[in-house]
């Protein structure tokens, strides 16, 4: 059960009223499928290329794993470009996993309070906290700061985030 945290410093769960000093506070509603299975939000700047991956890689991860759909899965960025990485979408096919039909999409305060858990991928993407919804960065290699460009950094950093999302996926199913 996700326990939120009242202005007055007590800690209630999500599911029972907050009574205010002059008014009561209802829950944060969830979706049926958020309340079965635990959901994770991947996000960075364009949602073109990193924020993808990750998406990608957590659902190929689960399937692998005899575990699709265990795990909800989304991906945003926060100034979406217009299409997803090319390069992105062709290490990660090599692989087994598809991302070809993903489209960048807008973060909302909305799809951070869906899935409950956010995962910023790099330094250069801001989100704002909001309350009730966990937030962790990685800080992902860039091997363009080695001088590696190209396929071979798109390779990289496919490697880096995959082990990220494996140890992320042991930590949402225990």
């Amino acid at each position: 059960m996700r326990e939120t945290t009242t202005p007055e410093n007590s800690t209630r769960p999500s599911d029972q009223p907050v009574r205010g000093a002059e008014e009561e506070v209802a829950p944060v509603a969830h979706s049926t499928e958020r309340a079965e299975k635990p959901a994770v939000l991947f996000v960075c700047v364009k949602n073109g290329g990193k924020s993808q991956m990750a998406a990608g890689l957590m659902r190929q991860d689960l399937a692998a794993a005899g575990l699709e759909g265990a795990v909800v899965v989304s991906s945003a960025g926060t100034r979406p470009g217009s299409k997803v990485h090319a390069l992105s979408t062709e290490v990660l096919a090599e692989i087994g996993a598809d991302i070809a039909g993903e489209t960048p999409t807008q973060l909302t305060p909305e799809a951070m309070r869906e899935a409950g858990h956010v995962v910023i991928i790099g330094a250069e993407a801001e989100v704002e906290p909001l309350e009730g919804v966990e937030i962790e960065r990685w800080e992902v290699d860039e091997p363009s700061s080695r001088g590696i460009e190209g396929r071979e950094r798109m390779e990289l950093v496919r490697d880096d985030i995959h082990l990220r999302v494996r140890e992320l996926r042991e930590r949402l199913l225990g």
